[in-house]
């Protein structure tokens, strides 16, 4: 099993950040909580949701957690504001006090965590009493068209690349996997809703260029592909897109977004 990279930041952003910032407005939207909290997001990365948090929620604090310092340093360089502290840690041992946080949140990253209740049992622990704790992660099952379409392709290449597709990976893709994992963590009035968003690309390029960053599980099985094999990927990939008039590539991208109450 190749092992997920999480560390160039830039090659990131290219990959999923620039998605993962339009689905992280519709999920604090669906949150629907109070200006002027406190707020936790875990698995910050380079700060997709930390900015939105900033921008629509106006908090009095928040902390940024993640376990990549290369990222950590990425997000301190893309948001420079007096409120917000990034910390190098681990979701499964959240180097947090206890029930702090008016929000605990965490975009794309519970499906990375090794071991996911663990993880949502810290966010527990760190929220406030009647605080909020939730999550939204790729539907990679079929919402998710860019990989879906990426590993489709592999696949049908190299039945061994099935293997690494993030469907077979993580249970975590699918809301009732989802919903028992925050139910079985004590959080009450548990709730998961889609949040879709469009991806377009301009061009081929556009679309595959990313997958070339090394950054996430489909860019690193590009990177140990003979160039051969990658030629061969790329155009089964632009045999099978979908195309507009003028070489656009319009997809869209659903992740599954999940909340409970802290019942303190």
């Amino acid at each position: 099993m190749l092992k997920d990279v999480w560390a160039v930041g830039d090659a990131y952003e290219a990959y999923v950040g620039r998605w993962s910032r339009r689905v992280a407005v519709g999920f604090l939207s669906w949150l629907q909580l109070p200006t002027r909290g406190r707020w936790a997001d875990i698995g910050c990365g380079t700060g997709a949701l930390s900015a939105a948090i900033l921008t629509q929620a106006d908090p009095v604090e928040l902390v940024g957690v993640d376990p990549s310092e290369q990222f950590l340093m990425d997000a301190r360089a893309r948001i420079l504001d007096p409120r917000v502290r990034f910390r190098a840690g681990d979701a499964q041992a959240l180097p947090l006090e206890d029930r702090q946080f008016t929000a605990v949140v965490s975009g794309l990253a519970i499906n990375f965590v090794p071991d996911p209740a663990r993880a949502v049992a810290e966010f527990a622990r760190v929220a406030a009493p009647e605080g909020v704790a939730a999550a939204y992660v790729w539907d990679y099952a079929e919402g998710m068209q860019m990989m879906r379409y990426f590993w489709d392709a592999a696949t049908a290449i190299d039945p061994a690349a099935g293997e690494l597709d993030e469907l077979r990976r993580f249970a975590m893709c699918r809301p009732e996997p989802l919903r028992a994992l925050w139910t079985q963590a004590g959080l009450q009035e548990v709730a998961v809703e889609g949040i879709e968003v469009p991806t377009v690309f301009k061009d081929f390029d556009d679309y595959w260029g990313p997958f070339l960053g090394g950054q996430g599980p489909a860019p690193a099985y590009v990177k140990t592909l003979t160039d051969e094999h990658r030629d061969t990927l790329r155009e089964q990939l632009r045999a099978s897109l979908p195309w507009a008039e003028d070489g656009s590539i319009s997809l869209t991208a659903r992740a599954w977004a999940v909340k409970g109450i802290n019942p303190g």
